[in-house]
Order: structure tokens, then C-alpha cells, then sequence
């Protein structure tokens, strides 16, 4: 006999309804539902192509086979899909596959309504195992949930929603169909072992990656509601990055997540600020400078190595640059003066206060020139050069 103990129950504590899950499994001596898949062609098909290198990863990762505990999450911008696996209820969970998902449609949000084309974001978990999809294979998702059933549509807020094999979608989470049978397998073997509750938690982008989340930031800035719906899911994704469990759920009255012991907010990717620099340029006084000369001012070996001077101060200032650049085309302007002394430098085009001070303290260490020639006699000479940096 299979043991086999798993509670999902809504506990109601003031306004609020809690999910909790508490399982405990172990392998059956027969694996009844994967006889069952046994039955149709495709699960056929891939236990015999995928299940025995998914028992090699086992062991190369010191998981069980099968899996004991299985989390999968999916990012719509990012357009990925995690599948996460421990042995028991206290250790961490560990990465073991990643997917790409291959089309999507619809924008950043959560799904309300019948032929709105999201892709839904909450918190789900597996409930149907369809073996004759039109999709290959497919995995069912309990939208809607308790908060859809509230917040969404309440007459038609769809429904339907898959994770299945297939490039094309409606609103449903497709990866390839190569990868559809070994997920299938997974899941499959897992719930033949007594995993009867398998959480898909479907997020609107990956809280890390910096693109993604600015791209979040400027879909939320105008719109509130999207903004504390974000909210909620980064409180789950923290939770989670930070101590590798899942994170219990609550939902108000109002259908609106609350995570239970979400972790303070803290602003993520906040621009560095910028160090001060103390160079004071060096400036003189000068009374006369030549605007048409008989010889212009000659740095030390000419123009190729005037030309190498700049490639190597080019290189040199990428270390200067904030986050967000990554090529400039500076411009300075300063004075060759009588006696060959390079000074007076100004930045005509720049980057920020930082990046031109270092730019004017590293020019100002140029070796004496060759002056200007004006009526045979040395002169000061304006000049104007453009910088090149980051530039290949």
C-alpha cells in the first residue's frame, strides 16, 4: 500500500484564507498512475526516450528518483520555465531543468476574462494530465484559482490553461515538444509516487534580471493596481530566492495574495552613486592665443602616436563609465601653450561629472608638445579632439 499523506485545506483566519500543504510520500511498489499514461502512445513514446537519462540527472544532482517534492515556475517576459526538486520537506529546493517558452501572447498581467489571450500570473498547481493533447502533451493548471474567482470575470473569466508542448499559443505556457514529454515524465513519475500537489507559481518576470525588472517598473508607474499585484508576486519570488522553500499563500476577501513572512521590500538595482573626484584642472593665464599659425602644435612622435595616445586613454576611461554607458564619443577642448605644456582643458561633450574630471586629470598628464610656430616664434594654439571610448 502506497503511502500517501497529503492535505490541501483552506484554514480561514480573520480575512484571510490560507492554503497549506503538508505532504509525505514514498515510492510505491507498483506505479499505478504511470501504468495508466502506459496506456496512450505519446507517454509511451516518452518514458522510453526520456526516463532514463531523467534517473541519471537524479543521480548526478543526489536527488531521488522519483521526485520527492517538485515546485515549477514560469516567467512570462522572460520566457522560462523552472523546474525545482528536492528529497525532503526540510532541505532546500534544487534546480533541475530549465525550459524555454516559446511564444506567448498577450502583455504583463493577470488574466480576467474569457478571450483576453493572458497568460494567467498567480499561484497554481498541477490538476489534469491530458495524454491525447492536440498539444502533444499537456498539463492542466486549476485556473482559476480562489483569487481569480474573485478578481476575475465572474461570469466567463476563462479557463483551459496548459502547460503543453507545441510553439503556438492562447493563453496557455508551450515549450517545445522535446521538452513536453520530459516535464510529462517528471510529473508523472512523481505523482505515481504519491505527489498529488505539484505548485506552478506563473510570475510576470524574473525580479533579478535588470531588464526585465525596469521594463516592469515602467508598465507599473501609471497603473496602481498592476503595481500591488507585482508587488505580491516579487514578495513570493524573494521569499523564495532567499530560502529555497515555496512560500504559504494567503488570500484576503478581496482576492488579493498576501505571502506569509515576506521579506522587507528592498529597492533592486538602484543606480551606484557616483565617486567625486578631488582633480582641480590646471589653469593658466594666457594672453594671446593664435588662431591661423605656420606650424601647428606636434605631440612627441608625430600623428601615429598621437593617434596610439588616444586608442590606449580610450581603453583606459571604460573604467570611468556609470552602468548604463557603454560608448562615448567625448570631446575636449584645451591649449598647447608657448612653452609645449598641454592646459586649459574643458569638456565640450562627456558623460557625467566623474567621467570628465578623470578624462581631464588623464589628458593633463600628456607630454610637452611641439608648439605652435607663429612669425617664427612659439605660440599658443587652441585645440579641439574627439575621444573615442568604448569604441572598437
Amino acid at each position: 500500500m502506497i503511502k500517501n499523506i497529503i492535505s490541501s485545506t483552506l484554514v480561514f483566519i480573520g480575512s484571510f484564507q490560507l492554503q497549506a500543504q503538508t505532504s509525505s510520500i514514498s515510492v510505491p511498489s507498483s506505479a499505478s498512475f504511470v501504468s495508466y499514461q502506459m496506456n496512450f502512445q505519446r507517454p509511451k513514446e516518452s518514458f522510453a526516450r526520456k526516463e532514463a537519462n531523467l534517473k541519471a540527472l537524479f543521480a548526478a544532482k543526489n536527488l531521488k528518483w522519483p521526485a520527492r517534492y517538485m515546485y515549477i515556475r514560469s516567467f512570462k517576459y522572460d520566457s522560462q520555465l523552472e523546474v525545482w526538486v528536492k528529497n525532503t520537506v526540510q532541505e532546500p529546493y534544487k534546480l533541475l531543468k530549465i525550459y524555454k517558452v516559446c511564444a506567448l501572447v498577450g502583455t504583463l498581467g493577470p488574466k480576467r476574462f474569457e478571450g483576453d489571450y493572458q497568460v494567467p500570473e498567480g499561484f497554481y498547481h498541477i490538476n489534469e494530465f491530458n495524454p491525447n493533447s492536440s498539444y502533444y502533451l499537456s498539463l492542466g493548471l486549476n485556473y482559476p484559482n480562489a483569487s481569480d474567482r474573485v478578481l476575475s470575470d465572474q461570469v466567463k473569466p476563462g479557463g483551459d490553461i496548459y502547460i503543453h508542448g507545441g510553439c503556438a499559443t492562447v493563453g496557455c505556457i508551450p515549450i517545445k515538444d522535446d521538452q513536453i514529454d520530459e516535464l510529462y515524465v517528471l510529473t508523472a513519475s512523481s505523482k505515481s509516487a504519491g505527489l498529488d500537489f505539484i505548485p506552478v507559481h506563473i510570475f510576470p518576470i524574473k525580479y533579478d534580471v535588470k531588464k526585465s525588472y525596469e521594463y516592469m517598473g515602467k508598465l507599473t508607474k501609471e497603473n496602481k493596481e498592476l503595481k500591488e499585484f507585482s508587488d505580491k508576486m516579487e514578495d513570493a519570488y524573494d521569499y523564495f530566492e532567499k530560502y529555497k522553500q515555496i512560500p504559504i499563500v494567503m488570500i484576503k476577501d478581496n482576492g488579493e495574495y498576501v505571502i506569509n513572512n515576506a521579506l522587507p521590500k528592498v529597492p533592486k538595482f538602484q543606480p551606484k552613486v557616483r565617486p567625486k573626484s578631488n582633480h582641480k584642472p590646471t589653469i593658466r593665464k594666457i594672453d594671446f592665443v593664435a588662431d591661423a599659425v605656420a606650424k601647428w602644435p606636434e605631440f612627441p612622435g608625430g600623428g601615429e602616436a598621437y593617434a596610439a595616445y588616444l586608442k590606449e586613454l580610450g581603453k583606459e576611461m571604460v573604467k570611468a563609465f556609470p552602468d548604463s554607458v557603454t560608448r562615448v564619443y567625448a570631446q575636449v577642448e584645451f591649449i598647447i601653450d608657448k612653452d609645449g605644456v598641454p592646459v586649459n582643458f574643458k569638456v565640450l561633450k562627456g558623460v557625467d561629472e566623474y567621467f570628465d574630471a578623470v578624462l581631464v586629470e588623464k589628458m593633463e598628464q600628456m607630454p610637452k608638445w611641439s608648439p605652435a610656430i607663429y612669425h617664427e616664434k612659439p605660440v599658443a594654439k587652441k585645440m579641439v579632439q574627439t575621444v573615442p571610448v568604448g569604441v572598437e
